[in-house]
């Protein structure tokens, strides 16, 4: 059962690949995250996820993209429903991928956090994966987010503060300023 993992960072990750191991699944990671800005934030996550992955020995696909103006021209006017865009542009590009490369499956490790609207991502999934004729595996790792969070600590994991958009950024110094 080979399975397509979609990483929006190291730190989610690193349970959701353990969990899809333990399954028996033969994992591979795809980075594509035009959402993350600034460039620096995006080269940190993505060099992170490259040493961890080549340390755990997990195939790593990149789809390489800084993206800021993608990602912007696709939530404008509509940046209210930025969120439901962003699962789009990464979910449908990993089903994508996914069935490009004969993958039996695919899903996110944004289905790890929290702060992420699972049902939103769910929902999404479904869809790309209807659309490519490829299974998109739905999973709570909600359970697992801390112990994730601890692990990556301990490993050094670079770690952010948000999600990755300059939207979140943004409330992230909002929240700050109050």
């Amino acid at each position: 059962m080979k399975t397509l993992l979609h990483i929006c960072c190291a730190p989610c990750s690193l349970m959701c690949i353990e969990s899809l191991r333990k399954e028996g699944r033969e994992v591979s990671g795809f980075w594509y995250n035009p959402n993350i800005h600034p460039f620096t934030e995006y080269r940190s996550r993505r060099e992170t996820l490259k040493t961890y992955a080549a340390e755990i020995g997990m195939p790593l696909f990149l789809r390489d993209e800084y993206g800021l103006r993608h990602f912007l021209s696709s939530v404008y006017p509509a940046m209210e429903n930025r969120c439901a865009t962003c699962y789009s542009l990464r979910l449908f590009a990993s089903a994508a991928f996914a069935k490009e490369n004969g993958f039996d499956s695919f899903t996110t490790s944004l289905l790890i956090s929290p702060y992420q609207n699972f049902e939103q991502i769910l929902q999404t999934g479904r869809l790309a994966g209807d659309q490519y004729g490829v299974r998109f595996l739905e999973r709570d790792f909600r359970p697992l987010f801390r112990e994730g969070q601890q692990r990556a600590r301990e490993k050094g994991f670079y770690m952010q503060k948000y999600c990755g958009c300059i939207f979140s950024e943004e409330e992230r110094y909002c929240k700050k300023k109050k």
